[in-house]
This record gives C-alpha cells, sequence and structure tokens, in this order.
C-alpha cells in the first residue's frame, strides 16, 4: 500500500488532500506545526505528526518516525499581502523560509530514499500567482516562483533515476485560511500612498466567482502524483486552469 507525506494539513488544501488520499486506500502521514487529530479520519491508515519545514531536526525526526514513502507533498506554506514597499525583509525572509527553503529542505531530505528504489514523487504545490502578475503579493509570489524553477529543474536530474516532480498550481481560495494566517505580517502593509489601489484591488477580490475549492486542489495533487507521463504543472481550478491556458 502506497504511503504519502503531505506538509501543512492543519486547514485548507492539506487538510482536504490528506482526507482525499486517505479516501483513496492510501497511507496518510499528515504533518502540521501543531499536531490534531480530530480534523482527520480515525484510521490506522492515517499518521498525524509535528513537523516544522524551516528546522532541520524536526524534518529527521518526522522522515526518521514515519518511514519510507512513495509521495512527498510540499503544500506547507504562509502568505504575505501587502505593498512592497512597506514589507520589512525580515517578513520576506520568514516567507522565503517557509515557502522556498521549506520545500527544498523537504525535497533534498527524501530525494535519498527515492533515487535508491528508483521510485518516488515529489508534488510542490505553488500559487496561480506564478501564471499571471497579480498586485500586492510581490515577496509571496517571489517565493513561489522560485520553487517552479526549482521543480522544473528537478524533474530533469531525477529522471533517470525513475523519480518524479511535479507543480500543482492552485488558484484565489477565498475560503482557506490564507489571509488569516497572514495575521502580524499585513501590519502597517497598505501605507496611505497605495490605500486606493489596493481598496480597488479588494474590491475587484469581492467580485471573483471563478474561485479554487479544497477539492480542486486535492483532485489536482491527486492526478500529479498518479501521473506517469511527462506533464509538470497541474493548475487547480477554474481559475488557474484559465489563466495557465491564457499565457
Amino acid at each position: 500500500m502506497n504511503t504519502v507525506l503531505i506538509t501543512g494539513c492543519s486547514s485548507g488544501y492539506g487538510l482536504e488532500t490528506a482526507r482525499h488520499f486517505h479516501a483513496q486506500g492510501w497511507n496518510v502521514v499528515a504533518t502540521m506545526r501543531t499536531p490534531r487529530a480530530d480534523i482527520l479520519p480515525d484510521s490506522e491508515r492515517m499518521r498525524v505528526l509535528a513537523l516544522d519545514v524551516t528546522s532541520p531536526g524536526s524534518i529527521t525526526a518526522t522522515l526518521d518516525a514515519c518511514g519510507p514513502i512513495d509521495a512527498l507533498v510540499n503544500n506547507a506554506g504562509i502568505g504575505l499581502f501587502g505593498a512592497f514597499e512597506a514589507t520589512p525583509m525580515t517578513t520576506v525572509r520568514e516567507v522565503f523560509e517557509t515557502n522556498t527553503f521549506g520545500v527544498m529542505a523537504m525535497t533534498q531530505a527524501v530525494l535519498p530514499q527515492f533515487r535508491t528504489r528508483r521510485a518516488g514523487v515529489v508534488v510542490n504545490v505553488t500559487s496561480s500567482a506564478t501564471l499571471a502578475p497579480m498586485p500586492l503579493v510581490a515577496a509571496y509570489t517571489a517565493s513561489k516562483t522560485a520553487i517552479e524553477g526549482f521543480t522544473g529543474s528537478l524533474a530533469h536530474e531525477l529522471a533517470t533515476f525513475g523519480v518524479r516532480a511535479k507543480l500543482v498550481e492552485p488558484g484565489y481560495g477565498p475560503t482557506t485560511r490564507f489571509a488569516a494566517n497572514v495575521g502580524q505580517r499585513m501590519e502597517g502593509s497598505i501605507p496611505e500612498a497605495y490605500a486606493p489601489f489596493a481598496q480597488r484591488i479588494f474590491d475587484s477580490l469581492s467580485q471573483v466567482t471563478s474561485t479554487t475549492t479544497g477539492a480542486d486542489v486535492a483532485d489536482a495533487v491527486w492526478r500529479a502524483v498518479n501521473d506517469a507521463g511527462g506533464q509538470l504543472r497541474f493548475p487547480a481550478g477554474a481559475d488557474a486552469v484559465a489563466l495557465a491556458q491564457a499565457r
């Protein structure tokens, strides 16, 4: 029976993806900074482990605890919304530590077992912000775009060992905790000079009707994990699909 390790399962896309893989009969290792087993099925095929992707020690401990896996889904991420001019570089680095370096660290940690077995797949969850320029998310987009380039290059490196690397690009998901999780990182992020522009963006977002759900992302991840062909990118949600086609 196949086993998938998914990061960032406390809510949103990670939570839905963990539930989906479990429903499909997989063993699931659902990881999060603060474990909550009550939000996932009570099953011998579901394990909930603590994981901080910015901590090398935490990564090692989690992989030791879960044993061999067949797929890694790098979903954990943090959001950032605001004018780049007003964004402290400490905040930019915080975003990159999770969204970029955390993904790279997790990937590097599992590759030896995948390469040795000549099997396995890494799926990196990015964002539709990488598909078309969007305002007020410059640093966030940069952290996700870095993973797009990383994954494309990695796919070539790993193919010779029978290991695959894929991208899932979710669209706009207002029902997720993205905005709530931004929290203190948004304080002071919209200076007065940017306020009229930002308000127009907020107003336009409130009118968006084609959005992405957790089920959309879970399905895209499932397809990416099981794809044996050469497809690299899997946009998730009608809005992301439209952006990908337009590009």
